[in-house]
């Protein structure tokens, strides 16, 4: 028999359950830099040094991470259910906790590729300087979707979600497009669990809400989805 598809959106609140700034944080590495001087096309041709320096850090924090008990959680969700993973975070963790098909829509911090040629992508794990070239003699760059460039694996992304069975939305705000448009792509009457410690600003109907962070509210998720037993109690 086949198994039930799960989808998951996830965001930067599950990596934050594992010490990661994220864009929000009022003292993390986005509030010492705007947007504008790190993470946009513009800044890395006019200040190409200050946008590596930038992602030479958030690597290296990257590194003395570990995936928490709500990555393990989904990861351990593959024995009893066809899960895809579609995340807008750029760190590892999801694949380092075991889940096997983890689409990144934002790329990934621990690639990079080429300003010539895009298709050029290769694996990274120390820093990136200027003078760093690719094989074609482009100067290497983070593997990262900058605001204001298109985001190449929505299409992807946006046919896995119409096939969903289930979705889990765990720690994003749904506020970044298109990213967020991917919750009105699944079919009609789809169970939707949202794992947020945070009110949403966004109004959704029939969803389930698990106020709890992904930490803490996934395994409990996870107990559910296996048992089939609706737990009430996620304290």
């Amino acid at each position: 028999m086949n198994k039930a598809h799960i989808v998951v959106l996830s965001g930067a609140g599950i990596s934050a359950d594992s010490g990661l700034e994220t864009f929000r944080d009022a003292d993390g590495l986005w509030a010492k830099h705007r947007v504008e001087d790190v993470c946009t096309p513009e800044a890395l041709i006019r200040n190409p040094e200050l946008v590596l320096d930038f992602y030479n850090k958030r690597r290296h924090q990257l590194k003395s991470a570990e995936p928490n008990e709500g990555h393990k959680a989904l990861a351990r969700l593959e024995e009893f259910y066809d899960v895809d993973v579609i995340t807008q975070n750029v760190d590892d963790l999801h694949e380092r906790a075991g889940s096997s098909r983890v689409l990144h829509l934002h790329g990934e911090l621990m690639k990079c590729r080429s300003m010539k040629d895009p298709s050029y992508i290769a694996n990274i794990n120390d820093d990136l300087h200027v003078g760093d070239l690719a094989p074609d003699g482009g100067q290497l760059r983070p593997h990262i979707v900058f605001f204001g460039e298109p985001v190449p694996m929505f299409e992807k992304a946006s046919e896995i979600a119409s096939k969903a069975d289930i979705l889990i939305v765990v720690g994003t705000s749904l506020e970044v497009y298109p990213a967020a448009s991917l919750i009105y792509n699944i079919p009609d009457n789809v169970p939707v669990y949202l794992v947020d410690p945070s009110p949403l600003r966004v109004k959704l109907k029939g969803v389930r809400y698990i106020c709890k962070r992904a930490a803490i509210g996934l395994p409990r998720l996870y107990d559910e989805l296996v048992s089939g037993k609706m737990i009430t109690n996620f304290n």
